[in-house]
């Protein structure tokens, strides 16, 4: 493309002379991974569409952000991503990141699991919520000897027929049982999700675990079954750790990269869309000045020809209310659970646990107002420097949202009364940084699946507008980058026909 059509790009403004030039004016809404990952796409596969991003903050990347302290690397929120899932690496590769990327330490892939205010060892080879290895799941003193039996017999359990959704709390308790559920399935689950067990569907985020009983008739036997082709490393536990990575400069190092790749005033920050109006094929964007807001904020309509809104379920119930009222209803049914973390820098002394794993989950059933601990630094060491140690402390969630907006004042002395004895602490932190995420985290509650669908017939009623972001089909990094994709390939396809 000339120099002179990238200027006539900036300059045309009718609509009749963008259709004469073939472009296309593109709204995003929402300036997180998904939104930017959308205006990526949009820019490298259609260079030519007038695109503008809309955030209401004063930054872009959502709930991605790192801090720099003192030698120190704070991920405010998501710390990694897992690879299993092609997108996020997908994207690094094209950004140019991927010698950036770096991988958990090997010397510590386990996960502890505490019991009566200690820590223990996760068996070795229990993944999420079903075992591959029966020693050590025979050993653990996480369950008591009945509990053991009782999920042993997991392998004799006949699988369920009925193909209807079913909550976490309930399929692994008819599976493996009430205690291997409050002990381990609980706290492993409940740290990634932030969620309510009893309303969790299996099919919306774990249904991988339903094919393994429906083919094979038992987890046990499933996991048998995976690794005689695929064997597990020995040392892990928990979350398969080998197949995460995170950036060497943090995770906001993908944001920032994204950014750059945008073209100059296409993005706008401060601004805050108040709501979406359609007129034939025209979407008319109404705006206002995020600081002014309350304040007899002037209001700004724009036009575009698409636009994707990639912001939270509860912000998009309300831009569209008025565009479609049963999408609008929909997308408010979707819940959002919220957490802080909490980040303690230490000297390595004052703390007399050795660390020697990943972190810690907490099960409900301990009445903690810790979710998990992530042991920051054994993680990836390059987030402390030498002689000091970095925590990061999970609260809230569905079992404590109000903890989730509490001050930092609040909230630290509730998290070192429970830190220090869990972990032998005998010192002061260094630092303390309090990251708050109220409503942050979409609730994929049973019926899930079958609300996706409905919304996607709705959308698929309305020419122009696509969706994306975390509410839909999952939650990780890699799957808000692909929702951020598909929803620009989507808006190409349609402009394409």
């Amino acid at each position: 493309m000339s120099y002179l059509h990238k200027v006539r790009i900036r300059t045309v403004g009718t609509r009749r002379e963008m259709q004469a030039l073939g472009i296309q004016r593109i709204a995003i809404v929402g300036g997180g991974i998904s939104g930017l990952s959308a205006a990526h796409h949009l820019m490298e596969q259609a260079p030519g569409c007038q695109m503008t991003l809309f955030e209401s903050g004063s930054r872009l990347g959502g709930v991605i952000s790192t801090v720099h302290r003192d030698g120190f690397q704070i991920e405010q929120s998501a710390d990694n991503f897992i690879t299993t899932s092609p997108w996020g690496l997908d994207l690094c590769e094209k950004l140019g990141l991927t010698r950036d990327l770096v991988q958990t330490n090997a010397d510590y892939r386990r996960t502890f699991v505490v019991r009566n205010g200690r820590l223990h060892r996760l068996p070795d080879g229990f993944m999420m919520m079903a075992p591959s290895r029966f020693w050590p799941l025979a050993l653990t003193p996480i369950l008591s000897p009945f509990g053991k039996l009782r999920a042993a017999l997991e392998y004799f359990i006949p699988p369920r027929r009925d193909s209807s959704d079913e909550s976490m709390a309930h399929f692994v308790r008819r599976r493996l049982g009430r205690e291997a559920f409050d002990r381990l399935v609980e706290p492993l689950v409940g740290a990634v999700y932030a969620a309510d067990m009893e309303k969790l569907s299996v099919d919306a985020t774990l249904s991988r675990f339903r094919d393994m009983e429906r083919q094979h008739g038992s987890l046990i036997r499933a996991m048998r079954h995976q690794m005689k082709s695929r064997p597990v490393e020995e040392a892990e536990s928990g979350a398969r750790y080998s197949m995460f990575v995170s950036l060497i400069g943090g995770l906001s190092t993908l944001v920032d990269a994204i950014a750059l790749r945008l073209p100059e005033n296409s993005i706008r920050l401060n601004t805050r869309v108040e709501r979406i109006e359609r007129a034939g094929n025209i979407w008319r964007l109404i705006t206002s000045a995020t600081e002014t807001v309350g304040k007899s904020a002037p209001v700004c309509p724009v036009e575009f020809d698409a636009v994707i809104v990639a912001a939270p379920a509860h912000v998009a119930t309300r831009l569209l209310a008025s565009v479609d009222a049963p999408l609008s209803f929909e997308l408010g049914q979707i819940d959002y659970s919220g957490t802080a973390i909490v980040s303690l820098a230490y000297d390595v002394q004052d703390i007399g646990h050795p660390l020697d794993g990943m972190g810690v989950v907490v099960p409900a059933i301990e009445n903690s107002p810790i979710l998990a601990c992530s042991f920051s630094s054994r993680k990836y060491p390059h987030r402390s420097p030498a002689g000091k140690t970095l925590l990061r402390v999970f609260v809230g969630g569905a079992r404590h949202p109000e903890l989730a907006e509490l001050s930092a004042a609040e909230l630290l002395p509730l998290v070192l009364k429970q830190l220090r004895p869990l972990l032998n602490i005998c010192g002061e932190p260094c630092f303390c940084d309090v990251a708050h995420w109220p409503r942050t985290m979409p609730q994929y509650h049973l019926g899930h699946k079958d609300r996706i669908a409905r919304i996607d017939a709705r959308v698929a009623e309305l020419p122009g507008l696509k969706l994306a972001g975390s509410a839909f089909r999952g939650v990780g990094l890699p799957d808000c980058i692909h929702s951020g994709q598909q929803a620009a390939e989507q808006v190409l396809a349609d402009w394409g026909r």
